[in-house]
Formats: C-alpha cells, structure tokens, sequence
C-alpha cells in the first residue's frame, strides 16, 4: 500500500507540473504575440535619391519613436527600441542607399535579415 501511495503521489506531482508548465508557456506565447509594429509606406519616394532616402529614414524614425514610446518608459529603454526597429526595417529594406544614409547617421550597420519560420 506504501507504493500505492508513492505512485499516487508523483503522478500528482508530474501532472501539476505539467499544467504548471502549460500555464507559462500561455502566459510566454501570450506576452510574445504583443509586439508593436506600424507599416512605412514610401511607394511615392524616389529611394534612388538622397532626398527620398532622408525622407524614407525621416518616416522609419518617427514610425520607430511611435511604437516605441511608452507613457512611463525610460529614456534608455525607449533609444534602445528605437535602435533595434530601424535598424531591422532598413536591414529588411536592403536599399543601397538608405544603408549607406543609415550608417553614416548612426555609424553601424543595420541588422541583416534573416528569414524566420
């Protein structure tokens, strides 16, 4: 009867962990899926120019300032956002120029991007 119990035992154990488990990764995938992102539409810009490329990087920073900015955010924490968005929109653009625009304002490289599944 003691293994009984044992069994009993560790089969609530195992099964609350389990459930505990399903709840993080809920709570993780729940909190994941809340990314901000905005659309920069520059279909009418000249990006084959240095004034379509400033006007293009001029839309991706205020676009990244606006998904980015938090009513109690911190000031660090708000330029390191803004960093990481631009840097991935003008690395997913792959625009000659624009990089070109971007490192020379920023003095790095923007993200390159990679294909995700």
């Amino acid at each position: 009867m003691n293994s009984i119990v044992k069994t009993a035992n560790r089969t609530i154990i195992a099964y609350s962990t389990a459930v505990w488990l399903a709840c993080v990764l809920v709570a993780s995938n729940a909190y994941a899926d809340d990314v901000r992102s905005e659309t920069v539409k520059f279909a009418e810009l000249d990006v084959n120019k240095p004034a379509g490329v400033e006007a293009l990087y001029s839309r991706i920073h205020a676009a990244a300032l606006r998904v980015c900015a938090q009513p109690a955010g911190e000031a660090a924490a708000i330029r390191s956002c803004v960093t990481k968005a631009e840097s991935e929109a003008i690395g997913k653009l792959s625009l000659p120029l624009l990089t070109a625009f971007y490192e020379k304002k920023t003095g790095s490289r923007p993200q390159a991007f990679t294909a995700k599944r």
